[in-house]
């Protein structure tokens, strides 16, 4: 029988709460959110907590969210099929250049990153011209974006094929790292960009006009549903499900890129071998868990199903893993999907200096300025306790350490 370290939150009317966040600090409003959230009349069974969690709109980050017969898009985000992918080369910590900075340059011209936002300039983090293989990856999404904006033509006016291969900003990054054996892997960090920002505001929109006589007798404005059979219900299934294969093909891009520029920087030829997944973290997909059929919602979480390969990114500084899937039932086949914020970013550019971010990444080359504090590793929860309190439900393959961080 497995040891599953969680402590549940019980509720009159509601569903159970089990939360796998022994050791790890859990904020009261973040607890909060999640009771409101286990209210919802067709959440499946339980919300499983993972022990990054912290305080999300609509719903809380780092919880699975199981439903039957209804899904909530504010749950799945606007930032649908964030995720990671990772891939280790044959190339070892000696075959690295002794400067990184070099490397570091390589990677950030190779990719778009950051974001210019104002009139009449061009936005550094879109490619302006899109060039062959982003247009070889857009190809097979294509005839599918058209059928979505037929129906809803507000979203050709997005970045879609032009941020096709591109990072964002945030807490979406780039990193090359050294593993338990000095092996050299590439890691990275992104999801659907703006047209998947774009899907996922208009949907909860919709969601909630939807439901505008019932909105009141919700816990909160942004748990507002789409019940299956609905009008739109099937169409932001659609939506959704492009969403994530755009955020799939983005890392696609963005890893074949960042190989040719270490290819361009190291010139000893080296082989790649993927073995961690690429893999979503904030995501709804069709499941069957406990003999039915269901919606299962991962809002900051990782599928962990038994033998499949997921990666737990640390902060900005610190370790970083990847794991291989216990398919703990009770979890819905889940795992955290990073370390989980400690504060807000506001609450980190207001506590912390460059001197902390210079100091806190010292063994990393990346950016040391005031722009990336809110990304400093001390804004987040520490790693090793996250990595305890879901020990039964992932085994740790790989340890892996940044030498080179790359954000938008």
């Amino acid at each position: 029988m497995q040891d599953n370290h969680y402590q549940t939150l019980a509720q009159a009317n509601g569903a159970p709460v089990k939360m796998w966040t022994h050791g790890v600090p859990v904020e009261p409003e973040a607890r909060e959110q999640l009771l409101k959230t286990a209210k919802m009349p067709f959440i499946f069974k339980h919300l499983a907590v993972m022990p990054d969690v912290h305080l999300g709109k609509g719903s809380t980050i780092g919880s699975v969210i199981p439903t039957k017969g209804a899904i909530i898009p504010a749950a799945v985000g606007v930032d649908i099929g964030c995720g990671m992918i990772a891939v280790r080369t044959s190339l070892v910590a000696r075959d690295l250049p002794d400067n990184l900075s070099g490397l570091r340059s390589a990677i950030e011209q190779a990719v778009p990153h950051g974001r210019t936002t104002g009139r009449g300039q061009r936005d550094k983090g879109a490619w302006s011209n899109t060039p062959q293989d982003v247009d070889h990856h857009w190809a097979p999404l294509a005839s599918r974006f058209k059928r979505l904006t037929d129906k809803y033509p507000n979203l050709l006016k997005t970045n879609n094929h032009q941020h096709l291969g591109t990072l964002g900003t945030g807490n979406h990054f780039i990193e090359i790292c050294l593993d338990e054996q000095e092996r050299v892997w590439v890691m990275l960090h992104s999801g659907s960009r703006g047209v998947g920002n774009a899907i996922g505001t208009h949907f909860i929109g919709l969601a909630q006009k939807d439901m505008q006589r019932h909105i009141a007798n919700l816990p909160d404005r942004d748990l507002a549903y789409f019940e299956e059979g609905s009008k739109h219900y099937a169409d932001y299934i659609e939506a959704v499900e492009w969403a994530q294969d755009f955020a799939r093909q983005n890392r696609e891009v963005i890893m074949n890129r960042v190989l040719a520029a270490l290819s361009a920087i190291i010139t000893k030829p080296f082989m790649t071998q993927q073995e961690a997944v690429n893999c979503h973290h904030n995501y709804v997909q069709k499941e069957t868990h406990f003999g039915e059929e269901i919606l299962v919602t991962r809002k900051g979480a990782v599928s962990a199903q038994k033998g499949q390969m997921g990666i737990i990114p640390g902060s900005m500084g610190a370790k970083s893993f990847i794991v291989r899937g216990l398919g703990n039932e009770e979890s819905f086949c889940s795992c955290s999907h990073g370390a989980g914020r400690a504060m807000s970013r506001t609450a980190a550019k207001k506590r912390f200096t460059v001197e902390d971010q210079i100091r806190a990444t010292a063994h990393v080359e990346c950016r040391k300025d005031s722009e990336v504090i809110d990304e400093i590793p001390m804004a987040y929860k520490d790693i090793e306790a996250v990595m305890a309190a879901q020990s039964s439900l992932v085994e740790i393959v790989h340890t892996l350490r940044q030498v080179v961080c790359v954000k938008g």
